[in-house]
Order: structure tokens, then sequence, then C-alpha cells
């Protein structure tokens, strides 16, 4: 997720996850345009700490040769996973055509993929799709030109383009795809809490399952944790620590970031029902103390 799932944000949840239930995650999705990224910009996206389990980075763009000379450098740096995102429903990433554009036209999404997928040798290639743009009709075909296109790997969000992030999800959609396709699909969309891991695999049959949004409010929503009000705290003062250490970050950036989870976060009962009373917090200094207390620091 874009301007959330950075390195600070995805190196704590693999640290309060184990790896046998948060097996990988991949980064917010790099833009490529008209040119090649620069290495710098992916090592930034990719971050520091590379453990055992992978990360994948993740390309939105329509331009066949940028894209493949991104995958090469991406490759080049040390990124085990190089995904390609078919999902975004952003307007900016409609004019580009790319992100959900490109479901449209399931021959183009090969073509993209197979351009991405020449320019590796070792990366294993994978993509992210819709399950449609105003309707379903062509999920079968668009996730037969990924596995054709070359993915090694699918991930399908179970709504529509137009439908963005409303709460309905139908799960059927998911188990379309997994029967259409050799390669293993992973499920993505109307997770809600660890129970719906399972849930998700067992119903649809789908090999994986990808958790966005609902990590943002319960970290440890993938190993089914239940931590207390301080450890809740606790997570949010290491992630400000991070920001500040690995951006430099000022203290009003650090608490809109604290605000994007508080938002919706559910984990130990910190926030309760309501979040407007953390969220009207104007003072910086403010927030992060009230934190401090509830953690005991």
């Amino acid at each position: 997720m874009e301007g959330v799932t950075e390195p600070c944000f995805r190196d704590l949840l693999l640290e309060c996850n184990p790896p046998e239930h948060l097996g990988g995650a991949f980064t917010e999705f790099a833009r490529v345009v008209k040119l090649p990224l620069p290495r710098r910009v992916l090592r930034a996206h990719l971050g520091p700490h590379r453990g055992e389990r992978p990360i994948g980075l993740q390309l939105m763009g329509a331009d066949l040769e940028a894209l493949g000379e991104t995958a090469r450098r991406a490759e080049e740096i040390g990124a085990p996973l190089v995904d390609v995102n078919f999902g975004c429903p952003a307007k900016g990433a409609l004019r580009g055509c790319a992100g959900s554009a490109v479901l449209a036209e399931p021959a183009r999404l090969e073509r993209i993929l197979r351009a991405v997928g020449s320019a590796l040798e070792r990366s294993l290639l994978t993509a992210k799709i819709r399950a449609g743009i105003d309707d379903t009709v062509r999920l079968t075909e668009l996730a037969q030109a990924a596995e054709e296109g070359g993915a090694a790997m699918l991930t399908v969000h179970c709504r529509t383009r137009s439908e963005g992030y409303q709460p309905e999800v139908d799960w059927s959609r998911l188990t379309r795809a997994v029967e259409s396709v050799e390669i293993p699909v992973c499920g993505n969309g109307g997770v809600l809490v660890h129970a719906d891991l399972e849930r998700m695999r067992r119903e649809t049959g789908c090999a994986l399952v990808m958790v966005g949004r609902a990590a943002l409010g319960d970290p440890w929503i993938f190993s089914g944790a239940e931590v207390g009000a301080s450890e809740a705290a606790r997570f949010l003062l290491d992630y400000a620590e991070a920001l500040h250490a690995r951006y430099a970050a000022s203290a009003s950036r650090i608490a809109g970031r604290l605000k994007q989870l508080l938002r919706c976060w559910r984990a130990g009962g910190l926030v309760g029902e309501d979040p407007r009373p953390w969220l009207a917090e104007r003072d910086p200094a403010r927030l992060l103390e009230r934190l401090r207390a509830l953690a005991g620091a």
C-alpha cells in the first residue's frame, strides 16, 4: 500500500509475526513511467534489512522497455520477487494505462508480464490483479493471461475496480481464479481477523492469503497473537522511532503516519470504539507522550 508498507512498517510486522505465520511481504508499488527506476530508488523500496523471508518489489507501469529494465535492476540488487501490480484503482494509475486499467485487455496484461519476465534470470515473477473493472466476466481470462505471461504466483483482490474497497466481498471469485490456473493463487480482500486467513483458504482453495488494510489495525493478525494496550502502544512508538531514524521525519510527519494507523487500530484495546480523541490531538509531542504512558515507558 502506497505510503504505508515502506520498510519501517514492514520490518516491524515481520518482527512481531514468526515465519510460519507471515512468510514474506511486498513493497509499496514503485511507479515506472517512461524511464527505468534508478537502483537507489529500488534499494530504498526494498529497505536495508533482508532476512530469510522474501520481500517482493512491486512495480506498476505500462512502458514495456522501462518495466523490463527496472525488473533487471531489481534482480541485480537482490530482489527475490518482482511483482507487477494490475490492481491499483487510483485515477493516476488509470490515466497512465497502468494498474487496473490493464484489466480491460488480458492480452496486454500477458505482454507486460512477458516483457518483465524476460528481463529476469533468477528472481520470480508474480502479479496482482483485481477481479475485473466493472464486472468479473473476464476474471478467468485474466488469471490465465497472468499464468501464460510467466507469473509464478497470482494474487487476486476479489473486488472489482468499481467496487473499490467496499465492505462486501465475494470470495467465490477467488475460487474461479484458483480453478482456472495451475500456479498458486494468493487471495486478497475481506480479511478482517486472524480466523479469516484459514477460512479464505478453506472456502476458496487459494494457497496463500495477502493481508493489507487489516494489518494496519492489527499488526499481529497473521499470528493471531492477543496483545495488551502496552504492547500495542510499544509497536506504535517503535514505528515512530524507525521513521525518525530512517527518514529524519519531522514530528508532524510522524504524527500523521501514526494517525493513519490509529484510524483503524484494533490491537490491544488501545483505541477503543472511537479513534477521534486520538486523531484530534494536534500536538505531536502530546500524542507520543500518551503512547509512552500506555507503554509504561
